[in-house]
């Protein structure tokens, strides 16, 4: 049995992980780009512009909001998303953080 060893870092890093994770897929991103062109949209309307069945849509947006990425409200059947700016905010500052701390150690580094 694999166990994971998640755990064993930083909860920053299993953060980063955790959305960059969820915006690994190519659907995801296009969700995204629908989401931002509108304060809110209906799943229905994420559907008919992307060439996926609605489970699918459903099953990423999923992904999506248990990232934190997205928040997303129920109104009877119909399900109603938008993003999660602050989270992108987060991340964004993050990621940059991230990246210029790995700069810097590898300009201390060898030159490979």
């Amino acid at each position: 049995m694999a166990f994971h060893k998640k755990e064993e870092f930083g909860k920053k890093e299993q953060e980063l992980a955790e959305i960059a994770k969820a915006l690994s897929h190519p659907a995801r991103i296009a969700i995204l780009k629908v989401l931002a062109q509108k304060s809110e949209c209906i799943c229905g309307e994420i559907v008919d512009v992307l060439p996926l069945a609605q489970s699918t849509v459903s099953q990423h947006l999923k992904e999506l909001k248990n990232a934190g990425l997205i928040e997303g409200t129920l109104d009877g059947p119909r399900s109603c998303y938008c993003i999660n700016w602050k989270a992108f905010e987060r991340f964004t500052a993050d990621m940059a953080s991230l990246f210029t701390s790995l700069k810097a150690k590898h300009e201390r580094a060898c030159n490979c």
